[in-house]
């Protein structure tokens, strides 16, 4: 489709170079043939008036025609081999400039398909399971309460996890598709930071992580709700990569005129080959950090680079296999 739109796109830049270049042709040679016909007109009546004293002919062809026809032919060859030339090089030029006028939607719409192929994958293992629990509930004639209760509560897990996946991909799209209603404001990132612990501290207290906050009182200019949530899901990947007992480090400084935030944890770490995926949408890098085993759909830290984008900032991880990983979030202070 898309290479049938770009010669097609390449044909209409070539028509429209080619009239505007006849054009200004058909203009050239006009003005060259009519200049070269004065000026060769002024020869003639100089050579005859004040040279030669010679008159000629009334209606006679002047001295230089021949010369005259030759200029014009000169002319005309010059002007198609230029427009032969223009040609080529428009062909090329426009072939590259409509691959380059359509590569962002070219690749808008790949987004797209792999985004909807990913999101249906992802939505059928669990619609699958809820499926598989109910057909099986409803055939077994010896269900009791107990155990209805279980097949609920089970589904019901399931449900949440759906609910989840379903917002993450709503918050995701609505990241990618641009800041739509990105309010800024002036956030204190201390704040922010204390904000969201209150919000996480049952969840690291389950597993017995020690959390700490070496935080700066540093403000910037950002959008509220989308920075909890980059450092919501920062928090809640450290917690699910680390181990009981371990510990999870947040600091905040100050370089220049950016805030520099990092998330350290001691978990199990990210693997050189699984290092650069790990904020493509849907990527999880093995069994170890599988959604079987930790839970998760991989949206997380395709979300979190994204709001740092939104914010002109970059986000980057160092980790050791065993030894943990540190995640690296720069924002400037202004927008």
């Amino acid at each position: 489709m898309f290479k049938k739109a770009r010669i097609k796109l390449t044909a209409w830049y070539l028509l429209i170079i080619m009239v505007i270049s006849i054009s200004f042709s058909i203009f050239i040679y006009s003005t060259v043939t009519n200049e070269f016909q004065r000026r060769l007109g002024n020869i003639e009546r100089r050579l005859d008036f004040e040279e030669l004293g010679i008159r000629p002919p009334a209606g006679g062809p002047p001295y230089f025609l021949e010369d005259l026809n030759e200029s014009r032919k000169n002319v005309l060859v010059i002007l198609i081999y230029t427009n032969g030339i223009i040609l080529i090089f428009s062909a090329i030029a426009g072939y590259f400039l409509a691959g380059k006028t359509l590569l962002p939607i070219e690749q808008t719409l790949e987004e797209q398909k792999r985004f909807i192929a990913d999101a249906s994958h992802e939505l059928k293992t669990p619609l699958t399971a809820l499926q598989t629990t109910i057909e099986v509930s409803l055939r077994d004639k010896k269900l009791g309460l107990k155990e209805a209760k279980e097949v609920i509560e089970s589904n019901l897990e399931e449900t949440i996890r759906l609910n989840k996946l379903a917002n993450d991909l709503l918050s995701l799209t609505r990241y990618e598709s641009g800041n739509g209603n990105f309010v800024l404001k002036k956030i204190n990132i201390k704040n922010l930071i204390e904000e969201v612990n209150k919000k996480m501290q049952p969840i690291y207290k389950k597993k017995n992580i020690n959390v700490e906050f070496n935080l700066r009182n540093v403000s910037l200019k950002g959008n509220q709700e989308s920075l909890e949530q980059l450092i919501t899901v920062l928090l809640d990947n450290a917690i699910k990569f680390t181990s009981k007992k371990g510990q999870i480090i947040v600091s905040t400084t100050k370089e220049n005129n950016y805030i520099v935030i990092k998330i350290k944890d001691t978990g199990i770490g990210i693997s050189k080959k699984d290092i650069q995926h790990i904020f493509d949408r849907f990527y999880r890098a093995d069994q170890s950090r599988s959604k079987e085993e930790i839970g998760g759909f991989g949206l997380g830290l395709s979300m979190a680079k994204r709001i740092v984008e939104l914010h002109k900032g970059s986000i980057s991880v160092e980790s050791n296999l065993g030894k943990g990983s540190t995640f690296k979030i720069k924002l400037p202070v202004n927008l």
